[in-house]
This record gives C-alpha cells, sequence and structure tokens, in this order.
C-alpha cells in the first residue's frame, strides 16, 4: 500500500521518532509504514487521520495492479 505519511510528517517538521510518540508505537513501525512494507492496522490508519486531520483514503493509497 502506498502512502503520503512522510510527506505529511515533513510538512509538520517531526521525525519518525515524534511521529511514533503521537501515535504510540515504535519509530520502526513508522519506517515500515513510510517505506511501504507494513500495512496499518484499521485502528491504527484512524488514528493516523485524527492525527493529520485527512480521512484514511487521502493518506493511504491501494497498490495499483
Amino acid at each position: 500500500m502506498n502512502n503520503h505519511l512522510r510527506e505529511l510528517r515533513d510538512q509538520r517538521g517531526w521525525s519518525q521518532g515524534e511521529l511514533a510518540e503521537r501515535l504510540d508505537v515504535s519509530r520502526q513501525t513508522i519506517n515500515a509504514l513510510e517505506t511501504g512494507r507494513y500495512d496499518p492496522s484499521l485502528p491504527l490508519a484512524f488514528r493516523i487521520a485524527r492525527l493529520f486531520e485527512r480521512r484514511i483514503e487521502d493518506i493511504f493509497l491501494p497498490d495499483s495492479d
């Protein structure tokens, strides 16, 4: 799954560690999300969307087949 997480984080000037603290996950989880190695659970996707004041579908994009 592709996403805009890195761009949103950079716009706020947050490190991966700072974003991880805000979402109560590890920095490794943020790295895995940003690099597309991990798809978030639905509750985590909602927390991310709420934090950035966006819709989930504005942040996470399905892979094109």
